[in-house]
């Protein structure tokens, strides 16, 4: 199964996995799994840890590289992306998770969130 990490649940896994719930360590350590992460999620760190939100800390470069050698596929953005964000319901005001939203939809893949908000949304989408 395709498995996108919405961005905290990335953070998590790449650096404070005791953050994790049991059920998101299990599927993300599943080697049935395919783990993707969204260039999405890259920006919104970038553009979080530039406000000052500490829970954004990470250095991009390396918890990019970090997930490429662990065997994370990175997903682009595409227009296609930013097309289906338009038709996704008003329920959450936040851009990049309603990007990761558009993105699983288009990737038939099943988007973990510890987000209660984003798993209100229809489609593939699995609070854990």
């Amino acid at each position: 199964m395709k498995l996108l990490l919405d961005t905290h649940l990335l953070l998590w896994a790449a650096g404070m996995p005791e953050r994790l719930t049991k059920t998101a360590r299990a599927l993300i350590e599943d080697e049935e799994n395919q783990l993707i992460f969204s260039t999405a999620s890259l920006w919104e760190i970038a553009i979080k840890h530039g406000l000052g939100r500490a829970d954004f800390r990470a250095e991009l470069a390396l918890l990019r590289r970090g997930l490429l050698d662990n065997g994370y596929q990175e997903l682009a953005i595409t227009g296609a992306h930013a097309v289906a964000v338009e038709g996704l319901p008003a329920l959450h005001r936040d851009p990049f998770d309603r990007m990761l939203i558009a993105q699983a939809n288009a990737a038939g893949a099943l988007l973990l969130t510890a987000d209660p908000l984003v798993a209100q949304y229809p489609g593939a989408i699995r609070k854990v």
